[in-house]
C-alpha cells in the first residue's frame, strides 16, 4: 500500500491561526516543538515543573507554569513527556481541564496505543512524531530545513483533526521534508521494535559480544573497541546517507565479501525467531505493561541493569579510545 505523504503545499498553518498551543514538558522534544512553533508565529505556553528544564524555558523566553495551567489556556495540548510519566501527569493535571473541542497531541503513540491514556470522546487526538531527536528538529528548522515526521489521527471529534495535525507539523518545519501518514499503532509498534532489535538493544548486545570475543581471545581492549565500536559510525553514516548498496560500494572488497558471506551466520533463523517474539511482545502490550509496572514499582531493576555497564571493561576501553580524539 503506497504511503500518503504531505509536503509544503499540503500543510496549511491556517488551522492554528489565533490558537494557543501548550507544550507539556520542556525536554529534548518539547523545547524544539515550542521554539519552532513560536518562530512560526504560533502562541506557545509551556507546562513544566521547576528544575533545569523549567530554567531553560525561562532562558528561552517562555514563562512556564504547571501542566494544568498551560493546558487550561490552550487549544492544542502537546504532551512531550516521557512515556512512563505521561499518564500520571495527564490524569492529575490535564484531564481535569480537557474540554470538548480541544485537541490532545502526542509525539509518540505509546500511551494511546496501550491504553494508559484514554481521552474523552469530545476532543481530537493526534500525533506528530519527528523521526529524530529534538536537537536535530531544532537545528534543521533554524537552517531552513525540516525533519520528516509521522502524522496520525486517533480521534476526530471536530472533523478538523488532520488539518490541525498538518498545521502543527508545518509549524515545526516537517512540511519542508515530508509528513508521512500512519496510525498510532504502527508508529508505536515499529518504533519500539526498532529500538529493541536494532537501534539500542541489538546494537548494544552485538557490539558488546564482539568486543568480549576479541578480548577473551587475547586482543587488547582498546583494539577491540576501535574495531567493533569506533568504526561503526562511518558505516552507519554511509548506510544512513546512501543506502546498503552504496555503502558496500564504498567499503573494501574484502569487507564486502565478509559482509555477504558471514552476516547470515550472525543473524540466524534462531535470531529471526527471537525478533518475531520481541515483536509479539510489543504488539500484545506485554512489553509496555512490563515497563510501566517496573517504573511504578520504583524502577530498581531498571537502575540495576543500567548501572551494570557503567564501569564495565567495554566502557573503560571506550574512554581510552575517546581520549585519543579530544575533539569528540
Amino acid at each position: 500500500m503506497p504511503l500518503t505523504i504531505y509536503r509544503k503545499d499540503d500543510a496549511d498553518m491556517a488551522p492554528l491561526a489565533g490558537s494557543r498551543v501548550a507544550i507539556i514538558g520542556y525536554g529534548n522534544q518539547g523545547r524544539a516543538h515550542a521554539m519552532n512553533l513560536r518562530d512560526s508565529g504560533i502562541e506557545v505556553v509551556v507546562g513544566q515543573r521547576p528544575g533545569k528544564s523549567f530554567d531553560r524555558a525561562v532562558e528561552d523566553g517562555f514563562m512556564p507554569g504547571s501542566a494544568q495551567q498551560a493546558s487550561a489556556r490552550a487549544d492544542l495540548i502537546v504532551l512531550t513527556l516521557p512515556d512512563e510519566t505521561a499518564a500520571e501527569v495527564y490524569a492529575a493535571e490535564i484531564a481535569p481541564v480537557l474540554r470538548a473541542g480541544k485537541t490532545l497531541g502526542f509525539v509518540h503513540g505509546f500511551n494511546i496505543r496501550f491504553g494508559f491514556i484514554e481521552p474523552p470522546q469530545g476532543v481530537d487526538v493526534i500525533m506528530i512524531a519527528p523521526k529524530g531527536p529534538g536537537t536535530l528538529l531544532r537545528s534543521l528548522f533554524t537552517d531552513g530545513k525540516g525533519l520528516p515526521s509521522l502524522l496520525a489521527v486517533h480521534q476526530d471529534a471536530t472533523g478538523q483533526a488532520k488539518q490541525t495535525a498538518l498545521a502543527w507539523a508545518a509549524g515545526i518545519g516537517a512540511a519542508r521534508a515530508a509528513i508521512v501518514e500512519t496510525t498510532f499503532a504502527t508508529e508505536t509498534e515499529t518504533d519500539l521494535f526498532g529500538e529493541q532489535v536494532v537501534l539500542c538493544g541489538g546494537l548494544s548486545a552485538l557490539t558488546k559480544a564482539a568486543f568480549e570475543t576479541l578480548v577473551e581471545a587475547g586482543y587488547e581492549p582498546e583494539f577491540a573497541y576501535l574495531e567493533c565500536v569506533h568504526e561503526l559510525k562511518q558505516v552507519a553514516d554511509l548506510l544512513y546517507a546512501q543506502g546498503l548498496s552504496a555503502m558496500r560500494d564504498r567499503i573494501s572488497n574484502t569487507a564486502e565479501y565478509g559482509d555477504l558471506t558471514r552476516g547470515s551466520r550472525i543473524i540466524t533463523d534462531e535470531t529471526r525467531a527471537e525478533m518475531r517474539r520481541i515483536l509479539s511482545e510489543v504488539r500484545d502490550g506485554s512489553f509496555a505493561h512490563e515497563w510501566i509496572s517496573e517504573c511504578r514499582a520504583g524502577g530498581n531493576k531498571f537502575r540495576q541493569l543500567h548501572d551494570a555497564d557503567v564501569d564495565s571493561p567495554f566502557e573503560q576501553a571506550g574512554e581510552g579510545v575517546r581520549a585519543l580524539m579530544p575533539w569528540l
